[in-house]
């Protein structure tokens, strides 16, 4: 009998003192988000499955420790955090959105290492992908199903393609814009993208945009207003998508990179530009609109972004990718991805060829 287990790795704060003392914050951490999110410390316990001296007991201790108040109380506001107790939960959330794709490729391999131990254990299939929300809900139910499990790496769309051309990998993820960046961009995919060897298979649609805080205080409507002297911009990583796609944007509009403020910085995730934002620590970034609502910030749509999977035509019909199959056209991931803002998966599931996906005048292009 197979061994069921999900390997599991996270980021922890801790603090350390001088005598060697180590605090631990997770606790914490937890409990400022849960009153932040339900006003009031009795709400915030219940959420933590903590007592109320408890929750008061850490709170107190943090704030002897940090030397400096977390939380303001009022009858009539309930309680809030403080400036400090705001930054503590915006700087966890921008760690944990720049660890999350490291530590969950790293668990996905460390249980890949540990399932071959057992003789019994199953054929997996390999998923390389840029970092979406369809991805990481398709990851999360697949390895939580009685299917073969789903082994995922993050990498930028390029890296994937070229593991999928290798023969490193199963599934490619990658997304193309729809409109004027479309040629551009799978021009720059061409080189490992074959017609006659490949498929896709259609994942999702999505909304990318500007991520501006509330309000918009910098009055920010377009890319153009990157360059303003007030704006601070975070960018994708180099080699993302994304980032070409700031590129091709700044280009069209005659705009020297040079000139933005932050176009050199870098986050690895939607999540996390969102909340270096949120946090205060940029004016604006570029992201699908999840991550801009998960974060409470405002969204600029820009263009609407295909995502998909490109596997080998040969794999389309083994068993471990009908039961991928089954699982995207199951109710359960239809109803997650349904509830993800700003995707639309219609036509989930979907396989084409490049032609059909792109139509012939983009793949006559691409050739010459």
């Amino acid at each position: 009998m197979t061994y069921k287990f999900k390997a599991r790795l996270s980021s922890e704060w801790v603090l350390e003192k001088p005598s060697g003392t180590v605090l631990a914050l997770s606790e914490v951490l937890r409990l400022l988000a849960a009153i932040d999110a339900t006003g009031h410390i009795a709400g915030a316990c219940r959420a933590c499955g903590l007592s109320y001296r408890h929750a008061w007991g850490i709170l107190r201790n943090a704030e002897k420790e940090f030397e400096a108040p977390l939380i303001e109380t009022s009858r009539r506001q309930g309680t809030k955090l403080t400036n400090f107790g705001q930054h503590l939960i915006w700087a966890n959330r921008r760690v944990d959105a720049r660890l999350m794709p490291t530590l969950e490729s790293m668990a996905s391999e460390l249980q890949e290492e540990l399932e071959r131990l057992y003789p019994e254990s199953q054929q997996r299939l390999r998923l390389h992908a840029s970092h979406g929300f369809a991805v990481e809900g398709l990851m999360q139910l697949a390895n939580g199903m009685d299917m073969s499990p789903l082994e995922l790496r993050y990498r930028t769309a390029i890296e994937a393609l070229a593991s999928l051309d290798r023969a490193e990998c199963d599934l490619a993820g990658f997304q193309v814009s729809e409109g004027e960046y479309e040629l551009p961009i799978i021009k720059r995919y061409s080189a490992w993208l074959n017609p006659d060897k490949h498929r896709l298979i259609h994942l999702a649609v999505r909304n990318t945009g500007l991520f501006v805080k509330p309000e918009n205080p910098k009055g920010i409507k377009s890319v153009a207003d990157l360059i303003n002297p007030d704006v601070r911009f975070v960018n994708r990583q180099i080699g993302s998508s994304t980032r070409f796609l700031v590129g091709l944007m700044l280009a069209q509009l005659d705009i020297d990179t040079t000139k933005v403020q932050g176009f050199d910085s870098s986050e690895f995730t939607h999540m996390a530009i969102a909340a270096h934002i949120a946090s205060g620590m940029a004016d604006v970034g570029i992201g699908v609109e999840t991550a801009a609502w998960r974060c409470g910030l405002a969204f600029i749509p820009l263009v609407k972004e295909r995502y998909f999977f490109a596997v080998h035509r040969d794999t389309l019909e083994t068993p471990q990718m009908q039961r991928l199959f089954d699982l995207m056209s199951g109710e359960q991931y239809q109803a997650y991805v349904s509830q993800l803002v700003g995707y639309d998966a219609t036509h989930m599931g979907q396989v084409q060829t490049l032609e059909e996906a792109f139509g012939p005048a983009i793949m006559a292009a691409i050739k010459t």
